[in-house]
């Protein structure tokens, strides 16, 4: 019958114009988390002039382990990406990603940028030619100090971005996604071995994974579980825990493997429940500003809130100094988020939305 057989093909090759599904406010709790998990890294471990276990004892012991919430960040944004993609062209993909991520950036360099030149207490701001080529996002590719040491996860995201827009330009499908997903799993995985390093720069293959498996695990929540999306969760899962062992994190850190392991686990547990609808109850306004916080936390926090201990750990004491600091962080974000990301955001896609018609039409 033709509907039986349509039904079959479904699942195999849906349409690309197919609607994307409704946003899932649980992964904007998570992204704050992750965050978070960041912030505690690079501020309870700040520059306080003696060692953080002596000021935050068991928390100092756990931030060192915040480090992780960039791979959590980058499983979630294999996840959204592959969702929010779905039905695009490759401009409106391009659109979408360019006003999602540029006018909180453009502003959180700038904002640095003035803390680093009248305060450099913790550092010297990089040179002003520097500091103009980290406006591009593409400051790692141009061989230039990232402005904000956060910033470096920003490059293994344009590049994920670039890699995913060949999807975007071919039309979003279900079959082409999963050769997405397998083609990138192999490549990355063998791409060591080939000692090319122009193409470990381009797939990440560090984190590779994390991406992969995020994307397979909206295919599963869209779609439904097939054997061969578990075993692209699966195997990346496993070259995931391979590759902790060689971490800067975890070898600068000194940190043993199992905990890493453990907590990068957690992550996948955790995202495959988000994946099975574990989590499609959770509801609320308050996961849409945690949402609308995470990034410009995330672009302010590390260079200005370690300026901040470095200036004032001497006259404050360190509890209250690092509350105040991370208040201030958050305030801030909000900020950046009423004032600058979405008025900014909002005559960004104005513009570009006139420049893809302008380009349609030429």
């Amino acid at each position: 019958m033709p509907e039986q057989a349509a039904a079959t093909d479904t699942p195999a090759d849906p349409p690309a114009t197919t609607p994307a599904p409704s946003r899932l406010l649980v992964l904007d709790g998570l992204r704050l988390v992750a965050a978070l998990m960041v912030v505690a890294h690079h501020l309870v471990r700040g520059p306080w002039g003696v060692r953080p276990e002596e000021h935050f004892g068991l928390l100092a012991s756990l931030a060192k382990y915040g480090w992780l919430g960039v791979n959590l960040f980058f499983l979630i944004s294999g996840f959204v990406i592959c969702m929010s993609s779905w039905g695009r062209s490759l401009g409106k993909f391009a659109e979408s990603r360019i006003v999602r991520l540029f006018p909180a950036y453009w502003f959180g360099v700038i904002l640095t940028t003035a803390v680093l030149m009248l305060w450099p207490v913790l550092r010297e701001s990089v040179s002003v030619p520097q500091a103009l080529a980290n406006l591009t996002m593409m400051q790692s590719g141009l061989g230039v100090i990232d402005q904000d040491w956060s910033y470096w996860s920003l490059g293994a995201e344009l590049r994920f971005y670039l890699l995913f827009a060949i999807v975007v330009w071919l039309g979003v499908t279900y079959r082409r996604v999963v050769y997405f997903c397998a083609v990138w799993t192999i490549v990355a995985a063998f791409s060591t071995s080939w000692h090319e390093g122009w193409l470990d720069n381009l797939i990440v293959p560090n984190f590779a994974p994390y991406f992969v498996a995020g994307t397979a695990l909206f295919l599963i929540h869209r779609f439904g579980a097939t054997l061969l999306l578990w075993g692209l969760v699966g195997v990346n899962w496993l070259i995931a825990l391979y590759r902790l062992e060689k971490y800067d994190g975890v070898v600068v850190l000194h940190l043993n493997w199992w905990p890493v392991a453990a907590v990068v686990t957690v992550f996948w547990g955790i995202m495959i429940a988000v994946a099975l609808g574990a989590f499609e109850r959770v509801r609320g306004r308050w996961l849409l500003t945690a949402g609308a916080l995470t990034y410009p936390l995330y672009l302010i926090h590390q260079a200005i809130g370690q300026t901040l201990i470095r200036g004032l750990h001497e006259h404050v004491p360190a509890w209250l100094l690092l509350g105040a600091v991370i208040a201030l962080m958050l305030g801030t974000a909000w900020l950046i988020n009423r004032y600058v990301e979405r008025p900014l955001g909002r005559r960004l896609k104005r513009g570009l939305d006139a420049s893809l018609t302008a380009a349609r039409n030429a």
